[in-house]
């Protein structure tokens, strides 16, 4: 049972790492970071809320959309220091370049970005500009669902697939319990339903395949799942959920 000062630990540390927030120093969770990640969703809440704060001020001064939508996924990407979009331009290039398995872990831990992992983020900023541009005011609840949401998929992921890498971040994380799991789902869930419980009928099914697909794809690629992996999931998840915003608001 996670007490209130546990509970605290376990959101600061999910800030912490998935933030580059400037927060006081914070005890690391005595169970580990894994069990910590029923959290992750609330420092993706955090995020988008930043985001959405700061497209609700461009709009404010009479910015157009597309400009408001740029400075919103400019304020993530700085807010995160592009954890996740380093994780998919990563994994584009390991699994598009890598011939065996060894060779696509080698890539993926490569600091070099190569042609794959460019359009994978061209592609990536492209959809997710095109998606706030499209969606107006609505653009502001509809990031923080989608921050928020795409993150509470990546403790499931930790869950159902095996490190990769006996060595990795992933790994050194460990898995976390069907408890943490659960509860990242519930916090995801009730974000889902923040827009309608029509939005939710239709991003629920589409951030399931999401989920296989990335489980999927990765065990066939590298046998598990990575850090990189993780990143990968929350970009593709963040992703589908604006394009499903676009869809029922629009």
């Amino acid at each position: 049972m996670v007490g209130p000062r546990d509970a605290l630990c376990d959101i600061a540390a999910c800030l912490g790492f998935y933030t580059r927030l400037p927060l006081p120093a914070f005890e690391m969770p005595a169970h580990g970071f894994a069990a910590a990640q029923w959290a992750a969703p609330l420092a993706g809440l955090v995020v988008g809320a930043l985001c959405g704060a700061v497209l609700a001020g461009a709009m404010a001064l009479g910015l157009p959309a597309t400009i408001a939508a740029v400075l919103a996924l400019a304020a993530g990407t700085l807010v995160t220091g592009g954890l996740h979009e380093d994780g998919l331009a990563d994994v584009a290039d390991g699994f598009g370049g890598g011939s065996t398995r060894e060779k696509k872990l080698a890539i993926m831990k490569d600091s070099r970005i190569g042609s794959y992992g460019v359009a994978a983020l061209i592609l990536s900023f492209l959809l997710r500009w095109t998606a706030l541009s499209s969606l107006g005011l609505a653009a502001i609840p509809t990031l923080l669902v989608a921050h928020g949401t795409s993150r509470a998929l990546m403790p499931a992921l930790m869950r159902l697939s095996p490190p990769a890498r006996e060595n990795g971040l992933s790994a050194g994380a460990g898995r976390p319990g069907t408890a943490t799991v659960l509860v990242a789902f519930a916090i995801g869930g009730v974000l889902l339903l923040v827009p309608g419980p029509g939005f939710a009928l239709i991003a629920a099914p589409l951030l399931v395949a999401a989920l296989i697909f990335i489980k999927w794809l990765a065990e066939k690629q590298i046998g598990g799942q990575t850090g990189d992996v993780l990143g990968t999931l929350q970009q593709l998840a963040e992703t589908v959920l604006l394009i499903a915003a676009v869809a029922h608001f629009t």
